[in-house]
């Protein structure tokens, strides 16, 4: 196991979270979601064969 003390494993953990939902903001603030949903309607109609 880790034997990194709980404060730092608090602290590595608030940041990697922090990150994260800049990182989906930044992607919503950009229109990406409607991007990959238009990507995974086109990947899936691929699978099925219609497109």
């Amino acid at each position: 196991m880790s034997k990194m003390p709980d404060k730092k494993k608090n602290i590595l953990t608030c940041c990697f979270l922090v990150l994260g939902v800049a990182l989906i903001l930044t992607g919503i603030f950009q229109d990406q979601a409607k991007m990959v949903l238009v990507k995974a309607a086109r990947i899936c109609m691929e699978c099925v064969g219609i497109g």
